[in-house]
């Protein structure tokens, strides 16, 4: 049997995929921060377009891991299930998209939007292009698979990262709030 171009990325796929899978249970510790905060408003809204992601995100790369390291016989078949995996991405980050405009407790400022609707968007659209180009066995196919594994890991850690840093600024902002200047009525 010939081996696919996808064997030569295995070690990267075991780094990657579990790398992906660590992350997600951190994911959950995340949550559990904003879920235990008395300080700083949420939602199930706010949560479905900021926190949720990112654990679809990590559980994505976790499962193009998992594909790209199945003994696949040819390139036919991972080609169709990373293209399925990349439209299904593609139509949950327009979801997401949605959630973020609805949701009320928070205002994305550009990066936001960058990180969680557009990278994602490029990473899901990479998939489907590399799934549908993987059964040619050209380079580009793989490389881009790897490409939008890895950009969807960076982007979980990524806002992962920046819920944390929101929560702990904010918590530190609403328990010590810049004093009150005085007005003195005499003037």
């Amino acid at each position: 049997m010939d081996e696919t171009p996808l064997k030569a990325w295995e070690a990267f796929y075991v780094i990657v995929g579990s790398s992906a899978g660590a992350l997600t249970g951190l994911q959950f510790v995340v949550l559990t921060l904003i879920g235990e905060s008395d300080n700083v408003p949420r939602s199930g809204a706010t949560i479905a377009a900021f926190g949720s992601p990112n654990v679809v995100h990590f559980c994505t790369a976790l499962l193009i891991s998992a594909l790209c390291s199945a003994p696949w016989h040819g390139l036919g078949s991972p080609g169709v299930a990373l293209s399925l995996c990349g439209v299904g991405g593609l139509i949950y980050s327009i979801a997401v998209l949605r959630r973020a405009q609805r949701q009320r407790d928070y205002q994305p400022v550009l990066e936001d939007w960058i990180w969680h609707t557009i990278l994602p968007f490029v990473a899901y659209g990479a998939l489907v292009y590399s799934g549908v180009t993987l059964s040619s066995a050209t380079d580009l196919g793989v490389e881009l698979v790897g490409g939008a594994t890895l950009l969807l890991v960076f982007i979980g850690i990524h806002n992962a990262w920046d819920t944390v840093t929101y929560i702990t600024i904010e918590r530190a902002r609403r328990r010590n709030p810049p004093p009150r200047k005085h007005h003195d009525a005499s003037r």
